[in-house]
């Protein structure tokens, strides 16, 4: 259950919240399960906040600052995280379905099992964030870092993966049907037991990589 305190000092407004997370620095707001449908909560600093299985869709978070946030279970399909940092931030098992999260800051983030189909991904970081077993199908993810980011079982068919940085991933038995890689970085990657069936790869890197039992494109 949320603290009601902290969700109405949120619904005060940007400056309300902002001037009383400046003076509490110590304290991690608990907005767990709240309903933050289409909420307006662009450059927030929304920091360490519990936000585990709250519903969050169609949110606007565009630059807001989720680092190290609880958003276990969470619904945020279809919102807006453009530029968004979400830096070691705990996403097992959350509904980024549609999500906008091109630029955002993801590193080392926990997004086991996270439903990311059709979000868009382009550029964003994801350096060593941990992507086991997350639906990736059809994601819009061009020009994104993935260095050392964990990819194990992974769905990333249909995906978009052109010029995409995945130099020494784990993509240990990823789903990577007709996804796109070309030009894409994969240099040292783990693609071993990978499905890569009709994936076009002209162009990609993939000097050094563990292609051990991978089943590699029919052309």
């Amino acid at each position: 259950m949320a603290n009601q305190e902290h969700l109405a000092l949120l619904k005060a407004g940007a400056v309300t919240w902002m001037e009383w997370r400046e003076k509490n620095p110590d304290i991690e707001p608990d907005l767990s399960g709240v309903d933050l449908y289409e909420a307006n909560l662009a450059e927030a600093n929304l920091s360490l906040v519990n936000f585990s299985v709250a519903n969050l869709s169609f949110a606007k978070l565009t630059q807001a600052n989720l680092s190290h946030a609880n958003l276990i279970g969470v619904n945020l399909s279809q919102a807006n995280l453009k530029n968004a940092v979400l830096a070691d931030a705990n996403l097992i098992g959350a509904d980024l379905k549609g999500a906008n999260l091109r630029g955002a800051d993801l590193g080392t983030a926990k997004l086991h099992r996270t439903n990311l189909c059709f979000a868009n991904l382009i550029e964003a970081n994801l350096i060593g964030a941990d992507l086991s077993k997350a639906n990736l199908y059809d994601a819009e993810l061009i020009g994104a870092y993935l260095y050392k980011a964990d990819l194990y079982q992974v769905n990333l068919s249909k995906a978009h993966l052109s010029s995409a940085y995945l130099l020494r991933a784990n993509l240990s038995e990823a789903d990577l049907r007709g996804a796109d890689l070309r030009w894409s970085n994969l240099k040292g990657a783990n693609l071993a037991g990978a499905n890569l069936t009709g994936a076009k790869l002209a162009g990609a890197n993939l000097n050094g990589a563990n292609l051990q039992d991978a089943i590699m494109p029919d052309y």
